[in-house]
């Protein structure tokens, strides 16, 4: 360039005019998020929500983030974007119910080298689906086009979301007990977590991901990966309303084991039975590709369980027919025993592909 060449954001890599005509297309998708208490309207430098109209008395605010994590990259890889806006709303929303807050609101952060409208507008979309099935508002987000910063095509994924509880109905785990009946929620799939494994797996053994599932003849194998995570909001707010749930983990990365425990007061350990339920044949897919060990299973994945319960036994039949009623799958998973706080996941021979007996403790 010569010394008197006139510069601009555009030649520098940033197209404004681009951005701003994301915005115009995606101001629609967020309208039709409003909820009590946002009206949804973009393009102002915050958003406002009004807590008082969403109708609560003597509300504690939880708020959550989280991303969607290397699933990004089989969705930029494959052209799958339309369902990765689901998971990052998933991943948040989820979060919040476990607390007993209802999700009000959700911001988004995506990012990129160069901005591709018709990308981000699918994953957009997905985010205003995924606000849609959680009852939240989209008030917001940001759109930051940095080049340099990201390989071409890639983008990344954070997600904001703010809920609400009445103080009396929060979710803390106080309420748990030796006694407590475990249910289980049938996940969609992998959800949003173990996909570094996953993706290992396909390069290592040359997976054809756009060819029939092996377990599944009438679904590709990208399309059975990327199937985009269950959202449990509605479904369990009525409950923990009515104060028929003692305590929820949401099972994300760390698994079961992992996850079970965080929701567990001192002297509680959940001992989970891995007979109760049948492993999903993408789980066992999975397994059998890696010769993943059951312990391992129970640490990495869901294994076809995206939501734990701890509910009183008087309340087991009333909460499971109201969550079947709402078109859950439940399944009676294990119990809460006296010991130290933790997680046991245990199975027979042959369940999970195991040759003999087996179990898993982790300690929380």
């Amino acid at each position: 360039m010569s010394d008197t060449e006139s510069y601009s954001y555009a030649k520098a890599g940033v197209d404004i005019a681009a951005g701003n005509a994301l915005v115009r297309a995606i101001a629609p998708l967020a309208k039709a998020t409003r909820r009590p208490g946002a009206d949804a309207e973009l393009g102002g430098f915050g958003g406002f929500f009004d807590l008082k109209a969403a109708g609560y008395d003597d509300p504690l605010l939880v708020a959550a983030n989280d991303g969607v994590g290397t699933k990004l990259k089989l969705a930029i890889d494959h052209d799958r974007h339309d369902g990765v806006g689901i998971d990052l709303v998933a991943m948040c929303a989820n979060d919040l119910i476990v607390q007993g807050a209802e999700p009000l609101f959700f911001l988004d952060y995506y990012a990129t080298g160069r901005l591709e409208s018709g990308v981000a507008e699918r994953v957009i979309a997905g985010i205003a689906e995924g606000c849609r099935q959680a009852g939240c508002a989209l008030i917001g987000g940001e759109t930051a086009e940095m080049p340099g910063m990201y390989a071409d095509g890639d983008y990344d994924l954070a997600g904001f979301c703010v809920g609400a509880v009445e103080r009396s109905k929060a979710l803390t785990g106080n309420r748990v007990k030796p006694g407590d009946i475990l249910l289980g929620l049938a996940s969609s799939g992998v959800h949003s977590n173990g996909y570094s494994l996953v993706r290992r797996l396909a390069a290592d053994k040359g997976w054809k991901l756009d060819r029939p599932a092996l377990f599944d003849n009438e679904v590709l194998l990208i399309d059975a990966l990327m199937a985009p995570t269950r959202i449990y909001v509605k479904s369990l707010l009525p409950l923990v309303r009515a104060g028929m749930i003692n305590a929820l983990a949401h099972i994300t990365g760390g698994g079961l084991l992992e996850n079970i425990p965080r929701v567990l007061p001192d002297g509680a350990h959940a001992v989970v039975n891995a007979d109760a339920w049948p492993q999903p044949r993408l789980m066992a897919f999975l397994q059998a590709q890696g010769h993943i060990e059951p312990e391992e299973m129970a640490r990495t994945f869901n294994c076809g369980v995206g939501m734990v319960l701890a509910v009183d036994e008087v309340h087991v039949a009333a909460v499971a027919k109201a969550l079947e009623d709402a078109g859950e799958t439940v399944f009676t998973i294990g119990k809460v025993e006296d010991g130290d706080k933790g997680c046991t996941v245990k199975g027979s021979t042959e369940t999970w592909s195991a040759k003999a007996d087996w179990s898993a403790t982790h300690l929380g």
